[in-house]
C-alpha cells in the first residue's frame, strides 16, 4: 500500500500571508492544512511497528500510521514515533522488553497514541502502564480476526487484545464497522471507542488500458486477503481476455505464496496472473494507472484503502463484501455505487460478476461513470487527522480512570 501523502494534489498558490506549500515544515503540508499553524503543539507518543516504512512489507496500516503522524501537527498534536522492531503481536523477548522499556521512559501523564499490532497482543506489559499514562489503542483489525490462525491462537490472542481495548482510556477503529465490531466483540464502552476512517489523496484519472481487460489486486499476498480465491475465479473464465497483476508483499507468509504459485500453474494461468510483489511510489502509481478494474478477494477487512486508493483514480471495484469494505465502495454523490460486492469463500459469484463485466457495456459504463463521481466525493487525510486529535483531546485527564 503506497503512501498517500505522495498523491496530495496541487492547490497553485496560496493566499496572501501563507506560507507556500514548500515553506511549510513537512507535518504541516496536507494541503488541507496549509496555513493551520497551531500556537502550541501538545506532546501525543505514537508507539508503531518497526518496519512502518519498510518498503518491501507496505500495508494500509503502516500507510495509514505514517500519514497521520504527519498530519495530526495541523490540528494541534506534536508527533513522536518510536517505532519497535518485533514480530507484532506476539513477540519474542527482546521486543516485549523493548515496548516494556519505551513505555516506562515516558513521563506519567504523557498521550500515548499505541498502534493495535503492536499493543494488543501483550497485555502483560501495556495493561500496568494505563495506570499512569492516558492511552489511545489503533486497531487496524482485530487479531483474532487475521486468516489461517490456529482456533487456540485466535482464542489467546483475542482475549489479550480484550484486556488491553478494556484497559485503555479511548479506542479508535477505521470503520464504523468496526468500531460496531469491537464494541460488541468485546463488550467496551460505546463512548470510548471512535472512527478515525482512513483519508484518500484525489489523483489523476486512471486512464487504464482497453477499458476491460487490465484487473489490478493491491494486497500483501496472505491468506486474508484470498488471492487463492481470485486465482479459483479467474480460471473459470479463461475464454475471457483479461490479464491480472497482483501487487503486494510477498514475505508475509512464504508458505501461502508457494501455495499460491502452485495453483497459478495447476491452471495454466502463469502468464496471465503475475505476483508482482511490492511497489511503491511512481510504480504504484503506474500499476494503478493501467488498471481497468479493481478487484479484491478478501476474507476480512476493517475498511480497504486499496478500494478508496482505486477509486480516487477513478477505478471500479469488484470486492467481497466483509467487513468495512462497503463503506470504502461509498455511494457517488447522485447514489451511484462504484463497485460490486460478492459473498467471500465464492468464486463462482467472483467469475458471474466478471463476465457481466467484459459482457455488458452498460455494467462497465455504469460503475465508471459512479467511480468518477465517488472519486469526487472522497474524504482526505486532515479528516483523519481531525478526528483522532480530537479523540486524544478528548483524553482523560487523569490515567487511572481508563482502568
Amino acid at each position: 500500500m503506497t503512501d498517500p501523502a505522495t498523491h496530495a494534489p496541487s492547490h497553485g498558490a496560496p493566499p496572501p500571508g501563507v506560507a507556500p506549500l514548500d515553506h511549510v515544515p513537512a507535518q504541516r503540508a496536507s494541503p488541507e492544512n496549509v496555513g493551520i499553524i497551531p500556537m502550541s503543539l501538545r506532546t501525543a507518543h505514537f508507539v508503531l511497528p518497526g518496519g512502518v516504512d519498510d518498503p518491501a512489507t507496505p500495508s494500509g496500516g503502516n500507510a495509514y500510521d505514517r500519514r497521520v503522524g504527519l498530519d495530526l501537527p495541523g490540528f494541534g498534536w506534536q508527533v513522536r514515533p518510536h517505532p519497535v522492531h518485533g514480530d507484532w503481536p506476539r513477540p519474542g523477548d527482546r521486543a516485549r522488553a523493548e515496548l516494556a522499556r519505551t513505555l516506562r521512559e515516558l513521563p506519567d501523564g504523557s498521550v500515548v497514541l499505541l498502534d493495535g499490532l503492536v499493543a494488543c497482543g501483550v497485555p502483560e506489559v501495556v495493561v500496568p502502564e494505563s495506570e499512569r499514562l492516558r492511552l489511545a489503542v489503533l486497531v487496524h483489525l482485530p487479531l483474532g480476526d487475521e486468516t489461517g490462525l490456529e482456533p487456540s491462537v485466535a482464542a489467546e490472542l483475542d482475549a489479550r487484545e480484550r484486556r488491553v481495548l478494556r484497559a485503555a482510556a479511548a479506542v479508535v477503529a477505521t470503520s464504523d464497522w468496526a468500531v460496531r465490531r469491537l464494541v460488541a466483540h468485546h463488550g467496551l464502552a460505546p463512548d470510548r471507542v471512535h472512527v478515525a476512517a482512513p483519508g484518500a489523496d484525489i489523483a489523476p484519472l486512471a486512464p487504464g488500458t482497453d477499458g476491460v481487460s487490465h484487473l489490478l489486486c493491491v494486497a500483501a499476498v496472505t491468506p486474508r486477503k484470498g488471492q487463492h480465491r481470485l486465482v479459483e475465479a479467474l480460471a473459470a473464465v479463461t475464454d475471457l481476455p483479461w490479464e491480472c497483476v497482483c501487487v503486494g508483499a510477498l514475505t508475509q507468509d512464504p508458505a501461502y505464496v508457494a501455495r499460491l504459485r502452485e495453483l497459478i500453474a495447476a491452471h495454466g494461468l502463469t502468464d496471465r496472473f503475475h505476483l508482482a510483489g511490492p511497489r511503491t511510489g511512481a510504480d504504484l502509481d503506474a500499476a494503478y494507472a493501467a488498471a481497468d478494474l479493481m478487484v479484491l478477494a478478501s476474507y476480512a477487512e476493517t475498511y480497504g484503502m486499496a478500494v478508496t486508493e482505486a477509486l480516487a483514480r477513478g477505478v471500479p471495484v469488484l470486492a467481497t463484501d466483509v467487513g468495512g469494505v462497503p463503506e470504502a465502495v461509498g455511494r457517488a454523490p447522485d447514489g451511484g455505487v462504484p463497485g460490486i460486492l460478492v459473498p467471500p469463500e465464492d468464486p463462482a459469484a467472483l467469475a458471474a460478476e466478471l463476465r457481466a463485466w467484459f459482457g455488458e457495456a452498460d455494467v462497465r459504463r455504469r460503475l465508471k461513470t459512479a467511480a468518477r463521481g465517488r472519486r469526487a466525493a472522497l474524504g482526505g487525510w486532515a479528516a483523519t487527522a481531525r478526528s483522532l486529535a480530537g479523540v486524544l483531546a478528548r483524553l482523560p485527564r487523569e490515567p487511572r480512570r481508563a482502568a
